[in-house]
């Protein structure tokens, strides 16, 4: 099995630098705020059809790993 990161491709030449699907300008962050708003794999392979479902997850990949790297400050709530 393949890494499913080796589908991202990090380019200063392309996109300013964002992480973009291999092969495409379709940045990695268009798909997670998809998937984020509710688009289902399929809704967003229509929008795309140059993506494959290997592609969507390799985006989920790549944010789960800049996750375990990053963190991004959200407002703490108290315990109900």
């Amino acid at each position: 099995m393949t890494d499913p990161l080796d589908r991202i491709s990090v380019d200063p030449n392309i996109c300013g630098g964002k992480p973009c699907i291999r092969g495409t300008r379709i940045w990695v962050s268009l798909i997670l705020d998809f998937l984020a708003s509710g688009e289902s794999e399929g809704e967003i392979i229509a929008l795309y059809p140059q993506l494959t479902r290997e592609d969507v997850r390799a985006a989920l990949a790549y944010g789960a790993e800049v996750a375990r790297e990053h963190i991004v400050p959200v407002p703490l709530t108290a315990a109900e």
